[in-house]
């Protein structure tokens, strides 16, 4: 054997430290490359929305978990330049898509918050608009009625105050839409619960009804720091909702009970009302929607406003009665 072909012992040293440095080198590079894959896992899992990564064959390379569940929502998707909008078991997406080599990245955002608050928006600047048109007639209808009522013949009497309580209603309307565009803004004042009260007994009497309904209110006469004019709108509201309830029951009366407890902090009134129940509950404060005839779905959403500007509340309570929680602070 030829003296060239043979290995010394120090040379052989030498190529095993070198195929030990050479694996190492691989080792820590394939760990690098894992780790590096990790984190862009982590970042796109971290990422708002539907994330998907295709091959070029449109086979998943990588998703986050909200892709995942939207998993349905891929096969509607396609790569555009733009960005589009696409319609989802009822929710609205923006997608948007990009290209890098071989890769296809598409994203889906859920924008129908955003859209419905948009919507909200414009409804209600547009109801808004509407109510200034109408407010100067009404005014002026009302006015008329009212000197009407004095000369009219008894028996034509009935007529006029029909008149005055649709003008009443309308003028709820009115003034609910152009508190909900402006924003509710409160006026403290000292009163007692018997001054509210005369006034929602007014309410009461121009809101009109058929069947015989029984109303409870608080006997005692307790002091309340508020703005007297909102809580008369928000104790209103709820009766009328409370009257719309029982004329759609089958029975041929009904009863509307207000009670009143008060601890350190908060008046606590509760409202219980014999009529039909809630159809849905997840839209009980939702604007401009509404399941009754007569509403504008604006009434429970104002009287919220209006108990959260006071620093108080309104909830519907889990109870075997229907009723409503309202809070106003001492």
């Amino acid at each position: 054997m030829s003296s060239q072909n043979i290995v010394t012992p120090e040379e052989l040293n030498l190529l095993i430290e070198q195929t030990y440095k050479v694996e190492k080198e691989f080792n820590e590079l394939k760990a690098s490359y894992s780790h590096l894959q990790d984190t862009v896992e982590k970042v796109v899992e971290f990422l708002p929305n539907a994330i998907w990564i295709l091959n070029s064959d449109n086979t998943v390379f990588l998703q986050n978990s909200k892709a995942r569940d939207l998993l349905a929502l891929l096969k509607l998707l396609e790569f555009k330049n733009d960005d589009y909008e696409v319609t989802f078991k009822s929710r609205s997406y923006l997608v948007k898509s990009s290209n890098y080599k071989d890769k296809t990245m598409l994203s889906a955002t859920d924008i129908t918050e955003q859209k419905r608050k948009e919507n909200l928006a414009t409804m209600g600047q547009m109801a808004a608009h509407l109510s200034h048109e109408i407010r100067n007639p009404i005014g002026s209808i009302s006015l008329l009625s009212s000197t009407l009522k004095k000369r009219v013949l008894p028996e034509n009497m009935p007529i006029v105050e029909e008149i005055q309580k649709s003008v009443y209603r309308i003028d709820r309307i009115i003034k609910a839409t152009l508190m909900f565009s402006k924003g509710v803004e409160i006026s403290k004042s000292l009163f007692k619960w018997n001054d509210l009260k005369t006034s929602i007994d007014m309410s009461i009497g121009y809101y009109g009804y058929s069947k015989d309904i029984s109303f409870v209110f608080p006997q005692e006469n307790f002091a309340l720091n508020a703005d007297k004019d909102l809580l008369e709108m928000l104790f209103s509201n709820f009766i009328s909702n409370a009257i719309d309830a029982i004329e759609l029951d089958d029975s041929e009366s009904g009863i509307i009970e207000v009670v009143h407890e008060k601890d350190d902090k908060y008046h606590k009134f509760y409202i219980y009302d014999s009529g039909v129940d809630i159809e849905n509950k997840k839209e009980l404060f939702e604007a401009f929607k509404s399941s009754k005839v007569k509403g504008n779905g604006l009434g429970l959403v104002l009287c919220r406003e209006i108990a959260e500007a006071h620093g108080g509340g309104v909830k519907l309570l889990k109870s075997d009665k229907k009723c409503f929680e309202i809070r106003i602070p001492v």
